[in-house]
């Protein structure tokens, strides 16, 4: 697993991606106010504790993660306009 701090817009991010098993990846960020997560990993427990958080499919890298769209999304993201279809970029600067 590999841990990298990126700056996007001046606001710093965690990202963590790495292989979990062969051909399973993992790929999440963390922002200041909630993150962005892999298909691998379950909305609803996120959904259960009140996080701000979004899923992206198809992606096995942080770079990956940069160049999608949010497929899906909990209560308290939505809230904030993060919503399936926008960029991960734009959901970003929501979290920062």
């Amino acid at each position: 697993m590999t841990v990298k701090e990126f700056l996007l817009n001046g606001k710093k991010y965690w990202g963590f991606e790495g292989e979990i098993s062969p051909g399973s990846n993992l790929a999440f960020i963390k922002g200041g106010k909630g993150f962005i997560m892999c298909g691998y990993l379950n909305l609803e427990t996120a959904e259960k504790m009140n996080n701000v958080a979004a899923v992206v499919t198809g992606v096995k890298t942080i770079d990956d993660m940069l160049n999608k769209n949010i497929v899906s999304s909990t209560t308290n993201a939505q809230k904030i306009g993060i919503v399936p279809g926008i960029s991960v970029l734009k959901a970003l600067e929501k979290i920062g």
